[in-house]
């Protein structure tokens, strides 16, 4: 039996890729509970920043913090907001320097389709494991966190630049030609990244899915907070169950839970 506070799941890339649930004194390496019947029952919650025992609002913080916490500002969804390159500061600008002021790719990724999105160098390929996508290449690679936005507002008129969860779980890995989708949006970037291209190729991920669902159905533990089921799959943060339910792990950061096999 394991317990203690979600956090979104750790990944080794791998193929297939390893998924990892780490809590305070252990953790647990989730393909080992691939085709076993798996128990979760929500315990409690404890925010991920004041570390209290309140109800969690959005993104593992409880409403308080959400508003407060610098890892919520508003930039982290919209990079074109971001002003740490300008010295100014949001809600602190030490923590925004440091995570604003560092490379950032710009990338196309196919999960639900092709869509473009924004991540640091440092998440690569993390943030496209998290994100199911079965397919990334990157377009450009910038030196903040500002340009990044920009680029990816320019793609925007184009693009898509979200994932349909529903799809991203029922998709089976069809592969497009990302190479020439690159190729193609060039003349649409912003002309103060034309300098940052790059020519990577394009990756493939594999996840370790023994059965994609059909039907999908979103398991919320707030409104059932004990759940059994038989694990099918892992894909993005999602588990997979034999009945086409599906648990979004990082949509419960913050929740108290306990999990074992029966």
């Amino acid at each position: 039996m394991f317990q203690g506070v979600l956090t979104k799941m750790r990944t080794e890339w791998n193929s297939p890729i390893n998924y990892y649930l780490l809590f305070q004194d252990s953790f647990l390496h989730v393909n080992t509970l691939l085709e076993k019947k798996i128990q979760i029952t929500l315990t409690g919650y404890e925010c991920l920043s004041c570390h209290k025992a309140n109800e969690i609002f959005r993104q593992g913080f409880c409403k308080s913090c959400f508003f407060e916490t610098p890892s919520a500002g508003e930039w982290i969804m919209k990079p074109e907001l971001s002003k740490a390159h300008l010295g100014i500061e949001d809600r602190d600008l030490a923590f925004e320097q440091q995570v604003q002021l560092q490379p950032h790719v710009v990338y196309f990724a196919v999960s639900s389709g092709l869509k473009v999105g924004v991540t640091r160098k440092t998440q690569v390929p993390t943030r496209w494991i998290d994100q199911g996508a079965h397919q990334a290449l990157p377009v450009v690679e910038v030196p903040n966190r500002y340009l990044a936005g920009i680029t990816e507002v320019a793609l925007k008129e184009y693009y898509n630049d979200k994932t349909n969860w529903r799809i991203m779980l029922q998709q089976k890995g069809e592969l497009l030609d990302l190479v020439a989708e690159r190729q193609a949006c060039l003349s649409k970037l912003p002309i103060e990244v034309q300098p940052y291209l790059v020519s990577d190729t394009p990756i493939e991920l594999v996840f370790p899915v023994q059965r994609f669902p059909e039907k999908v159905s979103s398991l919320n533990l707030t409104k059932s907070p004990e759940f059994q089921g038989v694990l099918k799959g892992i894909k993005g943060q999602y588990w997979i169950f034999e009945d086409d339910t599906v648990w979004n792990v990082r949509g419960h950061e913050g929740n108290v839970v306990r999990i074992s096999i029966v």
